[in-house]
């Protein structure tokens, strides 16, 4: 259960860290960020930001929890 909460307390920080990304965006240049870590979308001043490896470890948490119930 210990794990779980450590799990979650870890996915808020990440989420905290990627509210702030968008911001620094416009100071750093998110170019130099690798992809992988970082993915950046822009459209005129609409930032988007998120982190593919939290996107691949939801779904695979997400999918760990819906089959441990079938």
């Amino acid at each position: 259960m210990i794990s779980t909460s450590l799990l979650g307390i870890a996915f808020i920080l990440l989420g905290l860290a990627l509210l702030v990304a968008p911001v620094l965006g416009r100071y750093i240049a998110p170019e130099d960020i690798p992809s992988w870590l970082l993915y950046v979308y822009r459209r005129g001043n609409f930032y988007f930001v998120t982190s593919p490896i939290l996107i691949l470890l939801s779904v695979l948490l997400f999918l760990i929890h819906a089959f441990r119930f079938v």
